[in-house]
Formats: structure tokens, sequence, C-alpha cells
């Protein structure tokens, strides 16, 4: 009788126990790689690729159309949202609601400046075209002011809130601020406007070719953020000697919208 026994009393086949060994090294390899790589489809399966989340934004886009929508859930926002996801390079969008005026518009972040010069020179004037009415955009070098920023907490770069943002300003001051790091106050700026009651954020804008200094802030409340826009950018802006465009936005409004878009505020 050969040395190596057979086995035959389960399958009526006989299987030499060399190859029994072997099946069962295998089989145990497999046990473990099964379970591994089910592991690692699921993962893939529950966090999915979000290649706005990775990609570093080197350009904000600011736009607003001259329309009055009483309620802003009568813009269709839902299907501008798609058309919007499908422009090339961007990243996210913070939609923005007029307070007061009822104006609609939103502060974009995209992958390149030449994805946002696009972005305002094609599709956002259809955009403005479906509705009919004149529209407002600007495009602004975010490489220029990522320290600054930082410096403000900015959402667009990683900042902490410990509350939803009640509402936006956007500012914009009639300079020409070129290179924004050395040019710019920020630097004697920036701790004034820490100590502004409700301040939540700054995201600071220099606008592309104009040079132009400006900011998205997030406040806590429109009270606290139209105080802002009145009373105090007024003063800043006069320091400068500087004409200036200031702007407040309900973001109460326009959450829903702006987290369907990965608004950095929404988070």
């Amino acid at each position: 009788m050969s040395k190596e026994k057979d086995i035959s009393k389960t399958t009526g086949k006989s299987i030499h126990r060399r190859k029994v060994l072997k099946l069962a090294v295998t089989s145990a390899g497999a046990a473990i790689v099964t379970p591994i790589t089910g592991v690692i489809e699921a993962a893939s399966k529950l966090t999915p690729t979000r290649k706005e989340k990775i990609m570093t934004q080197k350009a904000f886009v600011y736009t607003e159309l001259q329309i009055t929508v009483p309620k802003f859930d009568d813009i269709p926002w839902h299907k501008i949202n798609m058309n919007i996801k499908k422009q090339p390079g961007f990243i996210n969008k913070t939609w923005l609601y007029g307070v007061g005026n009822h104006s609609g518009g939103g502060m974009y972040a995209f992958d390149s400046i030449e994805n946002a010069q696009k972005f305002v020179t094609g599709y956002f004037p259809e955009e403005a075209r479906g509705f009919g009415v004149a529209q407002t955009t600007r495009v602004f070098d975010a490489d220029a002011t990522e320290t600054a920023s930082r410096d403000m907490n900015s959402m667009h770069y990683d900042g902490k809130i410990d509350r939803k943002p009640g509402a936006f300003v956007y500012t914009e001051v009639q300079l020409h601020a070129v290179p924004f790091d050395t040019t710019a106050p920020w630097r004697e700026l920036n701790p004034v406007l820490k100590e502004q009651p409700g301040l939540l954020a700054k995201t600071w804008l220099s606008g592309l070719h104009s040079g132009t200094p400006g900011g998205l802030y997030a406040f806590d409340t429109i009270e606290n953020a139209t105080k802002f826009a009145v009373d105090y950018f007024p003063t800043e802006a006069k320091s400068l000697n500087a004409a200036f465009y200031t702007r407040v936005f309900d973001g109460v409004a326009t959450e829903a919208a702006s987290r369907e878009m990965d608004s950095p505020f929404y988070a």
C-alpha cells in the first residue's frame, strides 16, 4: 500500500494526504484573503471618493443674479446644483441669498483660475440668461490670500466653527493691492476683525487682474452681520481712503442648498 493513505470516507473519492494538506493550506489562505478583500470592498462602498474634498482650491468665484425671489426655495436650486457640479474644476459652493433684496448668488471654489474663468464666461452667463436678468461675477486668486485666510479661521482652509453661520457678508474694496501679501494690510486688520461681534470666520479675497481686496465673512446672526457691514466696515474703507462694496446674505435659508454643494460651512 502506498505511504500516502487514501481518504475516501466522506466523498467516496480517493484523495491523497499530500493533496489534503495542500487543500487545507489553500483554503486557510482563502479564508484570510476573502474577509480582507470584503472589508476593503465594503469600505470603498461606504466611503465614496469625493474629489472635491481632496482638491485644493486655486480660485474663488463670487456671483449674484439681479433677481428678487421672496422665498429662497422658489429658486430651482437643486436643478442648478446638478448643472454646476458638472462644470470643470468645480469643488464647492456656498449659496448666497440677499437680505432685504432676496437676490440669489454664491461663493464657489475651483481647482484652477482657468476653470474659474471658463465658468464666469461660459456657464454662468447662460444661467443668468435663463432667468432673463443681469448678473455680477468676480474671480479671485486663492493662492494669494491663503495665509491671511488661515489666520482668520477660513472654512476653506480647514477652519473650525462651533455653530452654523446665520449670515454671510461679502466685501470688496476699490484698491489695487498687488502683490496681496505685502500690499494689502491684512496683518493689521485681522486682529481688529477678530474682535467684531459674532464673526465666525473670514476668507480673504484678491481680485484676479484687478487686485481688489475683499472677503467672505461668516457671522452668527444677520443682526451682527448687518452691524458689521453698516457700522464697522465703512470705517475700515475710510482708513484705506477707498470706495467699497458690501452685501449681507441669509445663511439659514440656503443651508440645504449649500450642503448639497459641499459648502465647507456645513460639513
